[in-house]
């Protein structure tokens, strides 16, 4: 069991060159992740959440109760900001209608669980960001498919109701899951044991989502006929996606007198979003647009390039005042 500690340690910390290292292999070797495909990659995607949901307890929703308006605002913005500027970005930068739906999607999605990790890297309020990630997976069920529908127009054709199904299906019941044998089961020793694996299962299972996507999608769209600034410009769009989200969320942070921990952790739980679940639903309901979840691919790496960054910045700049404070003294 320490070994597999070990591993869980290991991969945590070392998550996006995990999951970078993956998707370029099965670029390459398309046999390493070429079963990750239809109910095999929705069942992937079920054990993240499981995993997220076995690691929630009761005092998890005790902090829910202690802190509703801050919770409530997190949500808010979740659900306002980044579908507002994937919008925003898709209009300036005249998006083709594929790149603009993958990115809407990952717009549109609740908070990743890597974001209470980063939270943790950048000192944040970590119970805080729990909160916010638990209440954002359990509404995305309606708040994403009605935003979809909303943002996206008459551009592009959007099945609500089969989203709704589907999020449901990978999302919410395996959270539920997760939670329920948390309570049956949460004081046992092995349980405890196994929990302290479950941040390397969610790093493995988003590796392998990716790694599917490059597999099955990444040679087509690579080898297409669009130009290097298409993919320039898929890359560019969710880069300044996740930036803005961190920024935007910062700032309502800071407007409404949240201190500075909380403002990291809204910072990060704004702009870093759930782009493994996006990727699922942009395979199983956009598959016309092979595009699209590409970029809600490279979004799953990116995102997690850019919390850690921003965590580290956040790290540094605490370095860099406590230095400055022991010369002053």
């Amino acid at each position: 069991m320490r070994l597999l500690h070990f591993i869980a340690a290991l991969l945590s910390r070392y998550a996006v060159f995990f999951v970078t290292g993956l998707g370029i292999l099965a670029y390459f070797y398309p046999s390493v992740c070429d079963w990750v495909k239809g109910s095999a990659a929705t069942w992937v995607l079920s054990v993240i959440m499981l995993s997220m949901g076995m690691t929630l307890s009761v005092n998890d929703f005790k902090v829910l109760a202690q802190r509703p308006w801050q919770i409530a605002l997190g949500t808010v913005a979740q659900f306002s900001i980044m579908p507002i500027v994937a919008w925003g970005i898709i209009r300036i930068f005249s998006l083709d209608p594929a790149l603009a739906t993958g990115l809407l999607i990952v717009g549109c999605c609740p908070g990743g669980v890597s974001s209470n990790v980063m939270s943790y890297l950048a000192k944040g309020d970590v119970a805080f960001s729990v909160g916010m990630t638990t209440v954002n997976t359990l509404l995305s069920p309606v708040f994403t498919p009605l935003l979809l529908l909303w943002f996206s127009g008459k551009d592009i054709d959007v099945d609500a109701w089969g989203i709704f199904y589907s999020i449901v299906q990978i999302v919410l019941v395996p959270v539920i899951i997760g939670v329920v044998l948390n309570i049956l089961f949460g004081r046992t020793k092995a349980y405890i044991e196994t929990v302290k694996c479950m941040p390397a299962v969610s790093v493995v299972g988003l590796a392998l989502i990716v790694g599917g996507i490059m597999c099955h999608q990444g040679v087509m769209f690579m080898n297409s006929d669009k130009p290097g600034s298409v993919i320039l410009l898929m890359c560019g769009a969710v880069m300044l996606h996740n930036a803005l989200g961190y920024l935007f969320g910062y700032l309502l942070a800071k407007f409404t007198r949240m201190d500075t921990a909380k403002c990291r952790t809204l910072s990060i739980e704004v702009g870093c979003q759930n782009a493994g679940m996006g990727t699922q639903l942009a395979i199983k309901h956009f598959a016309a647009m092979p595009e699209a979840a590409i970029a809600s691919a490279f979004a799953c790496v990116y995102h997690s390039i850019g919390g850690t960054l921003l965590a580290n910045i956040f790290s540094m700049y605490d370095v860099y005042k406590k230095r400055r404070k022991s010369k002053q003294s």
